[in-house]
C-alpha cells in the first residue's frame, strides 16, 4: 500500500477550509489535524474525526506530519510564521506580497535549510500559476509585453488588510480590470500601463460603531503595496448586506503576452485565464497539489526554499512519469 501524504493545516479561515476540501479530494493524501490560535473546540470543520488542536501544542506532531500547509494572512501572519514553520515542518504557504516575496523567500529559505526542511512558498494562482505562465510566454516570445489582470472578484490578501485596519469589523474587497486596457491589449496593442491604468479596487466595509469612517476610508486608500498605486473605492454598508451581498467569494483573471516573432514580425497573443467560483476553494486545491511536490522533493534531499519556479510540473501529479508521457504528453 502507498503511504499517503500526511497533512496539517495551520490556519482555519477561507484558505483552511478550502485546503481541507482539496485534501479530502487527494486519495494520496491524509489530514492529521487542523492548528489554530482559536479555542480548538469553536472550529466546525469538514472532516469527521480530524483533530482540531491549538497552536501551543503544534510541537507534538513534529513527527507526524509530512507537510503543513500555512494559510494565514499575508500582512502580519505569515511573515512571521513563514520562517518560525519552515524550521520544523516541510511547508507550503500563499504569502502574495509581490513586493515583498524575495525578502519573504530569503527568510523562509534560511530557516527551512538549517532544519533540512522544504518550504513552498507563493504558492496559488497569483503569484503561482500566473507567475508561471508569466514566464512561460516570456521565454517563449522575448519580444512583447506581458499583462496581468485579476477580476472581477474578490481578493483574499486585501479583503484581509482591510479587516485589520482599526475600526473595521468586516470588509470584502473586488479587485475589477479595467475594460479598455483590456481590451486595448487583445486589439493587439502594447501600450505602457500604470498600476492605477490597469484596476480598480472596489471595498465593502462594515465599520465598528462609533469608528471613525473617515480615517478608515483613507488609511485604506494610503495602504502601501494594497491600495495606495490604485483608484479604490471605499463602500460602507451594514453587516447583513455583506452577508447578503457579498458572502461568495468568486475570482480569476489572466495573463496575456503580446509579442512578434521573425523578421516580417508576425504578431502572437497568447492568454491564460481563470474564472472561479470560489477563490479559496481553488487556491487550497493549488497548495494541496505543491504539497505533493514538497513531500517528494524534501524526500530527494532538496532543502530551502522553493517557489513554483523550481518545482517540476511533474511533482505536482499524482501519477508516475510513466502515466503522465502516456496520458498526457
Amino acid at each position: 500500500m502507498i503511504k499517503k501524504i500526511r497533512i496539517g493545516i495551520l490556519g482555519y479561515g477561507n484558505i483552511g477550509r478550502g485546503v481541507e476540501l482539496a485534501v479530502m479530494q487527494n486519495p494520496d493524501m491524509e489530514l492529521k489535524a487542523i492548528f489554530t490560535r482559536r479555542n480548538p473546540d469553536s472550529i466546525k470543520n469538514f472532516t469527521e474525526g480530524i483533530k482540531i488542536v491549538n497552536t501551543e501544542d503544534i510541537m507534538k506532531y513534529k513527527d507526524v506530519i509530512d507537510v503543513l500547509i500555512l494559510c494565514g494572512g499575508s500582512a502580519s501572519d505569515l511573515p512571521e510564521q513563514g520562517p518560525e514553520y519552515a524550521g520544523l515542518f516541510n511547508c507550503v504557504d500563499s504569502f502574495d506580497t509581490h513586493a515583498k516575496i524575495p525578502e519573504y523567500f530569503a527568510n523562509v529559505d534560511k530557516a527551512a535549510k538549517a532544519a533540512g526542511k522544504t518550504a513552498a512558498i507563493s504558492i496559488g494562482w497569483d503569484p503561482g500559476l500566473f507567475s508561471m505562465n508569466r514566464m512561460l510566454t516570456e521565454a517563449v516570445i522575448p519580444i512583447g509585453e506581458t499583462y496581468t489582470f485579476w477580476g472581477r472578484g474578490v481578493s483574499q490578501g486585501h479583503s484581509d488588510a482591510i479587516r485589520r485596519v482599526e475600526g473595521v469589523k468586516n470588509a470584502i474587497q473586488y479587485t475589477i480590470p479595467v475594460e479598455e486596457a483590456v481590451n486595448r491589449i487583445r486589439n493587439g496593442e502594447e501600450p505602457e500601463l500604470t498600476t492605477r491604468d490597469k484596476h480598480l479596487r472596489e471595498c465593502f466595509v462594515v465599520a465598528d460603531e462609533g469608528a471613525d469612517k473617515a480615517k478608515i476610508e483613507e488609511t485604506i486608500k494610503n495602504m502601501p503595496n494594497y491600495f495606495s498605486d490604485y483608484n479604490t473605492i471605499v463602500h460602507f454598508i451594514s453587516e447583513e448586506e455583506l452577508r447578503r451581498d457579498h458572502s461568495r467569494m468568486p475570482h480569476g483573471g489572466f495573463v496575456i503576452r503580446s509579442g512578434k516573432t521573425g523578421l516580417d514580425k508576425n504578431k502572437h497573443l497568447i492568454e491564460f485565464s481563470l474564472k472561479l467560483d470560489s477563490n479559496p476553494e481553488f487556491t487550497g486545491s493549488v497548495m494541496a497539489a505543491y504539497a505533493r511536490a514538497v513531500a517528494r522533493l524534501n524526500a530527494e534531499g532538496r532543502t530551502g526554499a522553493v517557489t513554483v519556479f523550481d518545482i517540476p510540473l511533474g511533482y505536482l501529479s499524482p501519477k508516475t512519469p510513466e502515466v503522465l508521457r502516456k496520458e498526457l504528453l
